[in-house]
């Protein structure tokens, strides 16, 4: 049903929680990564780097809403911790409330401006049709993707991280046959890629549906459930809200690098194309240990114990500093042949940016697993200023590189703005995480919290004495 992450060896829940949860993950990258390698395959080059190029925009919306989701997961977890299975129900209704008005709006604003962005990003003229076509279908399918992020995040927020792993390998299977038969049957062309992702997405989120409802009972929503006040849903925004802006801060940052790929050429969109496929992946064990952080730190809040938070967080940092070390190391030098399975080996232009992508970015694989580590572990302390504040720094980041890097050093300076991006949101991430483990640890006493205890253990008045604005 779910696993209690307050009790036990930190350092083996967090690993065990992560592994299903990084599969999941590479699922949901693989799906990215099928309607890519199909169209490449089937449509041609020119088709694939017109879906590369829509990358920044589907991070925007999709990005915004899976923040969202992740943030109202945080409370449930938290819940979950201090073992309260009404407020965890009311959470739960609390979530697909907001989040069922979140996609509407979403839909809507997206599907309706989709060429005038791609127009903005300056989207080359070659591209813009295949892309428009590609995400008027995706956008279309918004409240899919919305509704399988709340479920499969409200499942992890109990420590449930395999059944969402069950239901995206099943969807991925069923994405990439419907590449086939929508590319090569029906002939759609890059919509079909598009109508395969949002049809395996729906089927994602009818099983987490049918799950829930027979084997989590703590997760079935009871008809008083749904009766909430405006206190519990602003409470669910106060976290969920910054949570999904902060992805759409960052995204907004990637569209600034997109709209300056977009003027080097579709060489230098193709060759970032490529290489962003293989360092999601790359990327991926570093993420999913941050988010795996999030529903610990929050399980260990709502139960009050302090010290099992500070503990996972430094045993979790050197393992993914060690990881970050090695898999940097593998794409310096292999990279470039990872990147021939997108763009074929005849396309040494192409493959002359994924190298230098991989010089720079890979070397500073260190700066992003902190970066997780630290964002995430301040999530599910309810923390939003200084996770918001480092989503600013990333924008203003990558704008410079885009703006000024760019000018002087062309392709090289793109390819520097996520390092500079990740050193610039670790500055205010580090610092809040460790004024905050300060106060609490120094001046507030850890305890366990039992079922008749309030859910916010500490006094709010020393709480505002205690803790410095920023760490807020």
């Amino acid at each position: 049903m779910g696993q209690d992450m307050t009790k036990g060896n930190p350092l083996q829940l967090i690993i065990q929680f992560t592994i299903p949860m990084l599969l999941g993950n590479i699922f949901q990258q693989f799906y990215s990564m099928a309607d890519t390698y199909i169209v490449s395959q089937t449509l041609g080059v020119e088709a694939f780097t017109a879906v590369g190029a829509t990358g920044s925009i589907t991070f925007l919306i999709l990005g915004l809403a899976a923040g969202l989701t992740a943030g109202l997961s945080v409370v449930t977890a938290q819940y979950f911790g201090k073992k309260d299975h009404q407020g965890l129900r009311r959470s739960l209704a609390a979530g697909t409330i907001i989040s069922a008005v979140v996609a509407l709006l979403l839909t809507i604003f997206a599907t309706r401006y989709t060429r005038e962005i791609l127009v903005f990003m300056k989207t080359p003229a070659s591209l813009i049709d295949n892309a428009h076509a590609y995400l008027s279908v995706v956008f279309s399918g918004t409240a899919a993707s919305v509704f399988y992020n709340l479920l499969s995040n409200m499942m992890r927020a109990i420590g449930d991280s395999k059944t969402p792993l069950l239901f995206l390998a099943v969807a991925s299977v069923v994405n990439i046959i419907l590449d086939y038969v929508f590319i090569l049957v029906f002939h759609t062309g890059v919509e079909g890629a598009g109508y395969a992702t949002v049809f395996s997405q729906m089927i994602a989120t009818i099983f987490c549906l049918i799950y829930i409802y027979k084997k989590i009972p703590i997760l079935r929503i009871h008809k008083e459930d749904w009766k909430l006040t405006r206190k519990e849903i602003a409470h669910h925004l106060q976290i969920g809200l910054p949570m999904g802006f902060q992805s759409s801060i960052i995204a907004i940052g990637t569209m600034s690098i997109q709209v300056t790929l977009n003027g080097l050429g579709a060489t230098a969109v193709a060759a970032t194309t490529a290489a962003e496929k293989i360092n999601g992946i790359a990327t991926m064990p570093l993420q999913s240990f941050g988010i795996t952080m999030a529903t610990y730190t929050a399980q260990n809040f709502g139960a009050g114990k302090l010290d099992r938070i500070w503990d996972g967080v430094q045993k979790i940092t050197r393992v993914v500093l060690i990881y970050s070390f090695v898999m940097g190391t593998v794409l310096i030098f292999f990279g470039r042949k990872f990147a021939t399975i997108f763009v074929g080996s005849e396309n040494q232009a192409i493959l002359d940016h994924v190298e230098t992508y991989f010089l720079t970015n890979a070397t500073f694989y260190f700066l992003l697993a902190m970066l997780f580590i630290y964002r995430y572990t301040l999530q599910g302390l309810g923390k939003s200023t200084a996770p918001t504040a480092a989503g600013i720094m990333e924008l203003l980041s990558r704008i410079i590189a885009a703006i000024v890097l760019s000018q002087s050093f062309g392709y090289l300076g793109v390819s520097l703005a996520g390092p500079l991006a990740w050193l610039g949101a670790l500055i205010p991430l580090m610092g809040s995480y460790y004024l905050t483990k300060r106060a609490l640890t120094k001046d507030i006493p850890t305890q366990t919290v039992d079922e008749k205890k309030p859910f916010f253990p500490y006094p709010l008045h020393s709480l505002s004495k205690l803790l410095p604005k920023f760490a807020k």
